[in-house]
């Protein structure tokens, strides 16, 4: 295997690594957030109204559930196996839509998080833990 394939594989296989760690702490963090969404509709302060508006009790619950199934996902990327592989960059880009249509509510969190993002599918994507 030459050394620039070789080198890219060692950056994608750290890189997914980080990225079990990055969706593991996501998840936390958004269970949390749809917590206080849930428990206390002043926390967030509306601006401008969007058409894809939903009441805050609303995205708590969607963010309380997606944020289990982040963390789980971001547990079960550890071991590496396809379907956590497949599983990860699925509720990546789910988290992706979720957090662009939450940014109204949240907005420097909201593209951390779509950035994050990003680099999970791309880690994920790009790793093939038979060429290590």
């Amino acid at each position: 295997m030459s050394e620039p394939s070789s080198t890219k594989q060692a950056w994608a296989e750290g890189a997914t690594l980080g990225a079990a760690i990055i969706m593991v702490t996501v998840g936390i963090v958004q269970f949390f957030q749809g917590i206080a969404a849930v428990a206390k509709d002043e926390v967030f302060v509306v601006g401008i109204e969007y058409v894809y508006k939903f009441d805050l009790t609303t995205w708590g619950w969607i963010h309380i559930v997606l944020g289990v199934i982040v963390a789980v996902v971001g547990f079960a990327l550890f071991t590496g196996a396809g379907w956590a592989r497949i599983s990860a960059i699925v509720v990546a880009a789910i988290s992706i839509i979720a957090n662009f249509l939450w940014i109204p509510y949240y907005p420097w969190w909201s593209i951390l998080i779509i950035a994050l993002d990003v680099v999970v599918i791309w880690a994920v994507s790009t790793w093939k833990p038979a060429a290590v």
